[in-house]
């Protein structure tokens, strides 16, 4: 409810805001109009300017040569090569002249024609595009030229393909008429110095037709579309030759003042002109300046834009005025109420932590006596270590020496026969195989005083042969009892490996007996021994071809009293004590998983063979 009040004024604000926006927006469109109009109406005595000077220039250079086509007809040299059957030197003699007169006034060309228009000498008789033959009795300035009068044409050249306003004159013997001088002056020069960024020059004869431009791509397209009788008469001069005479892309787009605007339409942009133009009736032409609009434009728009910073700078300056008293006294308002709310928290955690205090001194007092319970717990916990100690040792020394004792046993009894029967070497033999097993038993005995360790134990290098050879002895009691196929396969010659020979048996002998345990009541059963030497390393794989170790029981396969069997059948220290030899000698024992059966790898370094 606190909060409604300041959070309605904020609407507020925020709308009166949108408001004012709104409005600064529309004046300023209107001021930028307004002013963008202003600012284009003051370029317009810029171009008037700019198109004084263009036309004097024009009028300047067409009256530089206005009066030569007279003086030149009266020449001499010109009437003897427009005479019946003139010679080789005249017309030589008019060609001669007429270059010199071109090169000396800065004409483009000069030449003379007889009444039927064809042309007997020209300034430019040497080269390849030569008007000497042409005829030319097509254009104005010949008709206008030969019925007495002044010759006045602007046109593109047929035969050089340039532009030049051509001036003509009557070549006369004696009051009669031999036939027409005409003269062509080249304006380009004129058109180069017009080009500039902030404005366009084009020039249009009495068709609309634009043969003068500051752009060249302007050049000989009409202002409006050409009827078809304005297109029959420039035919019929040949005044613009095959050019297409299409339209400029100027469309109008209004007025500012008494002057138009056009807009300039290309691909990727847009530009828009104001226009001035003037006539000059004496060449029957129109001259037009096209003012860019984009920096008044502009102009304007800053304009605008500052003038309504300063209109928008008093009342803004009083709007975050405002708004700033405003949220002060906001911003007590959540202070006070803040600061109440704080006062009301601390006495009720106040009155929290006196009820948690009376609990935690009964906590303690309960702690005191759990301590002194777990203290009573911890030995008795200790000294049941102790005495789970002493079973795991003696079941790893009941499990060890149950084998050997079993080949004993069967030793003995083979011995027994063999003294009933007379064989006395064999039984000799037997008793001599007791003896290596019993101590063989003393060697388990001691290399089991450490729970079946003893990481200080010297190692020596040991033949797999000879090991392997030793543990099947201490086995073959239990692989003879039943069908089982022992297949063999050891890389031939010494392969020796760093470690202690009776562990290294003790560690055979296990895998090949849980074989044997896995492989109970199969008939097919088969055990695999085989050996790979690397460089550095010996790999001792033991596999069969029993059931195999379950799923997921790869992590426990080898801790101490885990096992596989039935109750009764193991104590499960066979592998955790394989495990820990293997590790002491400085190798691994993994198992693998294959399709069929258990697999067992020892990896043991290699000793190095004495050369």
């Amino acid at each position: 409810m606190g909060f409604g009040r300041p959070l309605a004024r904020h609407r507020r604000r925020v709308a009166a805001i949108a408001f004012l926006a709104v409005i600064g927006w529309a004046m300023l469109v209107q001021a930028n109009g307004w002013l963008a109009t202003r600012s284009i109406i003051a370029t317009v005595p810029q171009g008037e300017n700019i198109l004084r000077l263009a036309v004097s220039g024009l009028r300047g250079e067409l009256a530089r040569h206005e009066r030569l086509p007279d003086l030149m007809s009266r020449a001499p040299v010109l009437t003897a090569a427009l005479r019946p059957d003139p010679g080789r030197a005249d017309i030589a003699a008019a060609n001669l002249y007429l270059r010199h007169v071109a090169r000396l006034m800065g004409l483009s060309d000069a030449y003379i024609m007889t009444p039927d228009g064809r042309t007997v000498a020209a300034s430019n008789f040497d080269q390849s595009l030569s008007f000497v033959g042409e005829v030319f009795d097509y254009r104005p300035y010949f008709a206008d030229a030969l019925a007495g009068g002044q010759g006045r044409f602007f046109a593109l050249g047929t035969t050089s393909g340039k532009r030049g306003y051509y001036f003509g004159a009557a070549v006369r013997d004696r009051g009669r008429v031999l036939g027409v001088l005409a003269l062509k002056v080249d304006v380009d020069a004129i058109e180069d110095s017009w080009r500039a960024a902030e404005y366009e020059m084009i020039v249009t004869d009495s068709e609309g037709i634009v043969f003068l431009a500051s752009r060249r791509d302007w050049q000989f397209r009409s202002l409006a579309p050409l009827t078809d009788a304005a297109r029959a008469r420039i035919a019929a001069t040949r005044r613009y030759d095959d050019a297409p005479l299409d339209m400029l892309p100027l469309q109008p787009a209004g007025e500012v003042g008494d002057n138009p605007l056009l807009r300039l339409e290309r691909p990727g942009a847009r530009r828009e002109f104001v226009t001035v133009a003037e006539a000059m009736p004496e060449a029957g032409w129109t001259v037009q300046v096209l003012l860019d609009t984009a920096p008044a434009r502009r102009q304007a728009l800053m304009a605008s834009v500052a003038g309504m910073l300063i209109l928008w700078a008093g009342p803004a300056g009083l709007m975050a005025w405002a708004q700033r008293r405003a949220r002060l006294r906001e911003r007590l308002s959540i202070q006070a109420e803040a600061q109440a709310q704080l006062e009301g928290r601390v006495a009720a955690r106040t009155a929290e932590l006196a009820e948690v205090n009376a609990r935690l001194e009964a906590e303690v007092e309960e702690r005191r006596a759990t301590e002194a319970e777990l203290r009573r717990t911890q030995r008795h916990l200790v000294q049941s270590a102790k005495l789970a100690a002493l079973g795991q040792m003696s079941a790893a020394l009941s499990h060890e020496l149950s084998q050997p004792l079993g080949a004993v046993r069967n030793f003995a009894a083979n011995a027994v026969t063999y003294l009933d029967r007379d064989r006395v070497p064999d039984a000799r033999q037997n008793v001599t195989r007791i003896l290596s097993l019993t101590d063989r038993m003393t060697e388990i005995g001691r290399t089991l005083r450490n729970f079946a360790r003893k990481p200080n134990a010297a190692l020596s290098d040991v033949d797999l042969h000879d090991v392997l050879r030793d543990a099947l002895e201490v086995i073959a009691w239990r692989i003879g009892k039943r069908p089982v196929t022992l297949d063999v396969d050891l890389p031939p010659g010494p392969l020796l490996v760093r470690a202690g020979p009776v562990r290294f048996q003790q560690v055979i002998v296990n895998l090949l007996s849980n074989a044997l345990d896995a492989l109970e009541g199969q008939e097919d059963a088969v055990i695999r021994l085989r050996a790979e030497a690397g460089p550095e390393r010996v790999v001792l794989t033991v596999s069969d071809n029993g059931p195999g170790i379950p799923e997921g029981l790869d992590d426990r396969i080898f801790d101490p009293f885990f096992s596989t069997k039935g109750v009764g059948a193991g104590l499960g220290l066979g592998l955790s004590i394989s495990f820990n030899i293997v590790k002491d000698f400085g190798g691994e024992l993994r198992l693998l998983r294959q399709p069929e059966g258990a697999a067992f790898q020892i990896d043991l370094p290699r000793a190095e063979v004495s050369s």
